[in-house]
């Protein structure tokens, strides 16, 4: 593997003769990594800028705006509502293609406005092998320029890149958006989104760090880490998500026994054919706090 500082060298090479460049900013490892080394070849030419919309959890934003405060790099904010997007909330296989789109283009309408001529994102070299991944052909159509992926940068050496710039995401989870928690064919819509974020904040809030809540019309199902499953099995968290859950408007509260995996209702994230094994293990009292 290619050192952080050669890697560094490299992306910088490739940055530092543009005469500006805006980078899509979710405040991730990937786009934080691009950030870091956009700011540090351009200087004030370097902007980051986050797409604020439903998909987007409040906590995601507020972490977003202090890894560019970390950075150092100058940080715009724009808004949008994907679910203005018949195609996007109807939640077909190519879900991430809309919203890509649509986020990509906020993103082209900032970089206009700013005068600058490059937008980049944090799409890197392990993205383009995982399969079925609607949201970079809208990169591709779209014609953002992925630094990370134009000069073969593994995610592994993202995160060694992000340890070489002391950035506190250098080890964050990736995190999807909300939509991602939706099976395909059900449609998006705020109240799921508002229910799915509200109930991750409060696995968060319990200490747990890889997550999801996926929201099966009313059904939750909650994936936790491996290594994390013993504390879902607890009776004393099985009652707090059961009683808080089912107060956000969940029906029925389960567990999956698989454990956490990326897009497992979603194809364009798959990772496995294999089908979820759901426990419904909150039917027993625990304590909510």
């Amino acid at each position: 593997m290619t050192s952080a500082a050669e890697t560094v060298a490299a992306l910088r090479s490739d940055l530092a003769d543009r005469e500006g460049v805006l980078v899509a900013f979710s405040g991730g490892v990937d786009s934080a990594v691009v950030a870091a080394v956009a700011h540090d070849a351009l200087g004030d030419d370097a902007v980051a800028c986050t797409a604020k919309s439903e998909t987007l959890p409040d906590a995601e934003l507020a972490d977003a705006r202090e890894v560019a405060a970390e950075i150092g790099i100058r940080h715009e904010i724009v808004e949008f509502s994907e679910l203005d997007d018949p195609k996007f909330v109807a939640n077909d296989g190519d879900r991430c293609y809309h919203c890509r789109t649509m986020r990509l283009g906020k993103m082209f309408d900032a970089a206009e406005r700013l005068g600058i001529p490059v937008v980049c994102d944090g799409t890197n070299a392990s993205d383009a092998g995982e399969g079925h991944r609607p949201g970079l052909q809208a990169v591709d159509e779209l014609d953002a320029y992925s630094p990370l992926l134009e000069n073969g940068v593994t995610k592994e050496e993202v995160r060694a890149v992000a340890d070489h710039y002391d950035l506190s995401v250098a080890e964050k989870p990736s995190m999807a958006c909300l939509s991602s928690r939706i099976p395909t064919g059900l449609e998006v819509t705020e109240e799921r989104l508002t229910r799915v974020e509200k109930a991750e904040r409060l696995l968060r809030t319990w200490g747990f760090e890889q997550f999801r809540v996926r929201d099966h019309d009313g059904l939750a199902r909650i994936e936790v880490a491996p290594d994390e499953l013993d504390a879902a099995l607890d009776s004393a968290f099985a009652e707090a998500a059961r009683d808080h859950l089912s107060d956000l408007g969940f029906e029925h509260v389960t567990l999956d026994l698989h454990g956490y995996e990326t897009g497992s209702v979603s194809p364009e994230e798959t990772e496995s054919d294999d089908e979820p094994v759901v426990a419904s293990v909150f039917d027993a009292d625990y304590p909510t706090e």
